[in-house]
């Protein structure tokens, strides 16, 4: 992946969605709801302070998180989804 997000932004590779129900009931494209969790394949540097001083993100690259249902900007690099967020978009680091 050629993309360095910039500031306090994140890439969030997305899960896979899920085809079947618990219960064994197959879903049909339609029915499918966008997953809420993904992987973190890239970070910016950190959000930047008034005087200036760089803070280092709190997550790293291959967390996975939870984050909001309308969160973030969808992307495509080489083909393959991404969205970009910000770190306080997110919600929790599951694991």
């Amino acid at each position: 992946m050629k993309i360095k997000p910039l500031g306090d932004r994140v890439v969030v590779k997305r899960s896979e969605e899920k085809e079947k129900t618990k219960g064994g009931i197959l879903l049909p494209d339609t029915a499918k709801e966008r997953p809420q969790e993904g992987k973190i394949v890239a970070i910016g540097e950190g959000r930047k302070t008034d005087e200036g001083k760089i803070v280092p993100l709190t997550l790293k690259v291959g967390d996975t998180i939870l984050y909001g249902k309308y969160s973030g900007t969808e992307i495509t690099v080489d083909e393959e989804e991404y969205l970009i967020m910000r770190e306080d978009d997110v919600l929790a680091v599951i694991g």
